[in-house]
C-alpha cells in the first residue's frame, strides 16, 4: 500500500475509524512476518485483488487470520478465484462497505472469543485452569476496592493516547468523559465504542494493566446488574424458570474439552451477553461455522432465579440497542453442562444445554471454598491478585501490578511491603541482583 497516495491516504483513515489496532505492509513477506508475531489475536487481511492471489494461499491457514477482505477495482474478475478460499468474506470496490463488514466481523470475534473455563466432574481442585481462578478472585478483589473520580481521568487519558488517530473513538471518549454519570454501566456497556471489546479481550487475555484501569467501570457495571437483578428477580420474584441463548463458535480444540465435561461445569469469564430469542442466536452459530472455521455452538441457558442469586438482568430497556431482547450476565458466571447434541444433522452445528448453579451447588462450593484458602485470605485488594498471580507462575503480571501499587501508595509502610514483595517477583524469574536490590529498598525504608 502506497501511504502517500492521496486515495491510500482517505482509506487508511476510515479504516483507523473502524478498527483500534491497524497495521499497512508494502510488501506480503513483511506482512506474514508480523502474522506470525501475533498468539492471542485474530486478525482480518485487507489486500488488493492482484495481491491477494499471491498472499492468500500463504496466510489462508494461518491459525490467527480469521477473515480476509479482497478490496479491487474489477469485482467480478477477483469473485471468481476469491470463491475457493473461505475466509475470504467478500470483493469490495469501496472502503465504505468493506468498514461495515469489519464491524460486523469484529462483534462476531467477540463473541467467538470469550474466555471460558471447563472443570470436568471430579477434577483435582489443584489442577483447576488457571483462568477460572484468575476472574474468581478478579471478581472478588474488584468488589472491595474503592474507585474515584481519579481513577476514571486516569483512564479516559489513557484512551486518549491509545485512540490517537482515530477521531469517532476520540468522539466517545469525549462523550464518556462529559456524560459518564448521565447514563448507566449497562448503557455504556452495550454502546457501539471502545469500551466494549476493550474490556473483553483484557479479560481474555488476562491484562493486568488494562483490568486495573477499567477496574472503577466493572465494578460499576457488576453492580449495574446486581441492582437490576435485585429489581427484577428480588424476593418477591414468583415466575416461572426460564431460557436464555447464546450462540458462538468454539475452536474443535475447546468443543473436545467441552464434550470431556459434560455434567460438569463451565464457566464465562468475561461478562456475558445472551438472548431470549433464539433466532437471533442460532444466527451467531451458523455465523461461525460458515464464515470462521469453528464449532457453532447454540448454548441453551436454563435459569431458575428462586435457586440462584448469580447477578443477571434483561437490559433491553438499559441497552444502547434494544433488538436483541438481552439477559446480561455478570462475569464469572458457572453453569453446569447437560446434554450436547448435533441441530438437524449438521456435524459442525450443536446445541448444548447449561443450567446456572444453584446456590447450594456442592461442587461450586467446595470450588470456590478451596481457591479463597489458596489465594492468602489475610491479604486484601490488588496485593490479594498479586500474590495470586505469583503462585501461579505469573511474575512479570504480578509485578505490573504491584508497580501500579507503588506508584498509588505514600504511605511509607506500605511501600516498604511492596518493594519487599517486587524482590520476591523478581527472585521468581532468576533475576537476583534485581531481588536484591528491592529488598534493600525495603529494608532501608523498614528502618
Amino acid at each position: 500500500m502506497n501511504s502517500s497516495d492521496k486515495d491510500c491516504q482517505y482509506t487508511i483513515t476510515k479504516l483507523r475509524r473502524t478498527m483500534i489496532n491497524f497495521k499497512t505492509f508494502t510488501n506480503s513477506e513483511q506482512c506474514i512476518e508480523f502474522i506470525n508475531t501475533v498468539n492471542d489475536n485474530k486478525i482480518c487481511i485487507i489486500v488488493s485483488g492482484s495481491l491477494g492471489q499471491h498472499i492468500v494461499p500463504s496466510v489462508h491457514n494461518m491459525s490467527q487470520v480469521d477473515t480476509i477482505f479482497i478490496f479491487c477495482d474489477n469485482k467480478k474478475l477477483h469473485e471468481q478465484w476469491a470463491k475457493e478460499w473461505f475466509k475470504i468474506r467478500g470483493v469490495f470496490t469501496n472502503i465504505t462497505s468493506i468498514c461495515d463488514a469489519l464491524k460486523q466481523t469484529a462483534h462476531q470475534c467477540e463473541q467467538n472469543a470469550i474466555s471460558i473455563s471447563f472443570i470436568e466432574p471430579n477434577k483435582k481442585l489443584d489442577q483447576l485452569d488457571p483462568s477460572f481462578m484468575y476472574t474468581q478472585i478478579l471478581k472478588e478483589i474488584l468488589l472491595t476496592i474503592t474507585f474515584d473520580e481519579k481513577h476514571r481521568k486516569e483512564f479516559i487519558d489513557y484512551c486518549r493516547d491509545l485512540f490517537a488517530n482515530n477521531t469517532d473513538e476520540f468522539t466517545n471518549i469525549k462523550k464518556f468523559e462529559e456524560t459518564y454519570r448521565n447514563k448507566t454501566p449497562i448503557y455504556w456497556y452495550t454502546c457501539e465504542s471502545f469500551l466494549y471489546p476493550m474490556l473483553n479481550c483484557a479479560l481474555r487475555l488476562m491484562d493486568v494493566d488494562i483490568i486495573v484501569r477499567m477496574g472503577f467501570f466493572i465494578r460499576d457495571l457488576h453492580h449495574d446488574i446486581q441492582r437490576l437483578h435485585t429489581e427484577q428477580f428480588g424476593n418477591q420474584y414468583s415466575g416461572e424458570p426460564f431460557t436464555v441463548y447464546r450462540g458462538q463458535g468454539l475452536s474443535e480444540g475447546d468443543f473436545e474439552q467441552l464434550k470431556k465435561t459434560k455434567r460438569g461445569l463451565i464457566s464465562l469469564n468475561s461478562f456475558l451477553s445472551t438472548s431470549k430469542n433464539r433466532t437471533i442466536s442460532l444466527g451467531y452459530a451458523q455465523d461461525a461455522v460458515m464464515k470462521h472455521n469453528l464449532i457453532g455452538i447454540l448454548f441453551i441457558m436454563s435459569i431458575n432465579p428462586a435457586h440462584s442469586t448469580t447477578p443477571f438482568a434483561s437490559i433491553t430497556d438499559f441497552s444502547c440497542f434494544t433488538i436483541e431482547d438481552e439477559v446480561l450476565f455478570s462475569m464469572h458466571t458457572t453453569f453446569r453442562i447437560g446434554d450436547i447434541k448435533p441441530i438437524r444433522g449438521h456435524k459442525n452445528l450443536h446445541e448444548v444445554h447449561l443450567t446456572l448453579t444453584s446456590d447450594n451447588d456442592n461442587d461450586l462450593r467446595m470450588l470456590t471454598n478451596w481457591i479463597r484458602e489458596e489465594i492468602y485470605s489475610d491479604s486484601e485488594g490488588w496485593e490479594r491478585l498479586a500474590q495470586l498471580l505469583i503462585k501461579m507462575g505469573k511474575s512479570d503480571k504480578a509485578q505490573e501490578v504491584y508497580e501500579i501499587l507503588l506508584g498509588q501508595t505514600t504511605n511509607e509502610s506500605d511501600k516498604a511491603s511492596i518493594y519487599h514483595q517486587l524482590g520476591l517477583t523478581k527472585y521468581n524469574q532468576g533475576k537476583y541482583q534485581e531481588a536484591i536490590k528491592f529488598y534493600e529498598i525495603s529494608l532501608a525504608i523498614y528502618k
